[in-house]
């Protein structure tokens, strides 16, 4: 049983379709609270079905922050999360942090490095180069600190050892201070057997289709670049494919279910490894909140 009282901050780190949301909005009904997002992709507008962004009757049932508030077009790094979380870890409002964005909740717990922006032609750049040279030009204690399957956080190692002169790893060894250390809250992770997992995944890719996902790519296709950062929202480039005439929506569907299956299967490896000292949940609990005690203030 895990014990929480109203004023401590909680975190809610699991993998995609897990649940996290549903347990965040239990505990914020509960006990009161800010839901705040930690998922890299839920923050940009224009993608909000494909991201499974909470939806209005979500929104009505308890306060919601850093949803949608950064424009589809924009970057947005792990250190601008952490200057938009700051606040909610200052005010009044207890904040329930979730997401599935592994490198976020490291930012938060452990610190995150003042590493300068890359710029852009350097960015330009390194979207033209394939993986493996992107590795390649990375140094030992780098390659083995990222996750090496997953393109975005080589490309960000690439860039600021090219930017810098200064491998991540060196950066990373230079770290301030976390905001909120990992005793300071109640850290859950939420552990997702695969098969229940995988099902769920296809279930809520077909709900996403019902909820209009494809209108919405539709929406965003007179927009489309695949540099933009949020366009890495898994199903965006397999929906817009289609809409170009590119793959048959069958096709499209089956694609974007893999690709969510594949990066669960890196956030299970993430929180196995990063999240030994968390509080750990069975996602296909019958009820999650039943794991939880919910104690009285312990200022009143």
């Amino acid at each position: 049983m895990i014990t929480i009282t109203p004023h401590q901050p909680v975190l809610i780190a699991g993998p995609t379709a897990s649940g996290k949301s549903a347990l965040a909005l239990a505990i914020a009904q509960a006990q009161g609270g800010v839901i705040v997002n930690a998922d890299a992709l839920q923050v940009f507008d224009g993608w909000r079905v494909l991201t499974a962004r909470p939806d209005d009757a979500d929104l009505a049932l308890a306060p919601h922050a850093l949803y949608g508030h950064v424009p589809f077009d924009a970057p947005y790094s792990a250190g601008h999360w952490l200057r938009d979380v700051a606040p909610f870890l200052m005010g009044d409002t207890r904040p329930i942090i979730v997401g599935g964005t592994g490198l976020n909740f490291h930012a938060l717990t452990q610190g995150l490095a003042d590493i300068p922006a890359t710029p852009s032609a350097l960015r330009a750049k390194a979207d033209q180069i394939a993986l493996p040279d992107l590795l390649a030009g990375l140094d030992a204690q780098t390659r083995a600190r990222i996750d090496t399957c997953n393109p975005m956080r080589v490309q960000r190692a690439w860039e600021v050892q090219q930017a810098t002169g200064k491998s991540l790893a060196a950066w990373q060894d230079d770290t301030p201070p976390p905001l909120l250390p990992a005793d300071q809250a109640v850290c859950i992770t939420l552990d997702a057997p695969k098969d229940w997992l995988n099902d769920r995944i296809a279930r809520r890719f077909d709900l996403m289709l019902q909820a209009g996902a494809l209108d919405e790519a539709q929406r965003m296709l007179p927009h489309w670049d695949p540099a933009f950062q949020s366009s890495k929202a898994i199903g965006a480039s397999e929906l817009i494919a289609h809409l170009q005439g590119h793959l048959t929506l069958e096709d499209a569907r089956d694609a974007a279910i893999i690709a969510s299956r594949q990066y669960a299967k890196r956030q299970r490896t993430w929180f196995r490894s990063k999240h030994k000292d968390w509080h750990h949940i069975a996602a296909d609990s019958a009820d999650l909140s039943a794991t939880l005690r919910f104690a009285p203030d312990p200022e009143r």
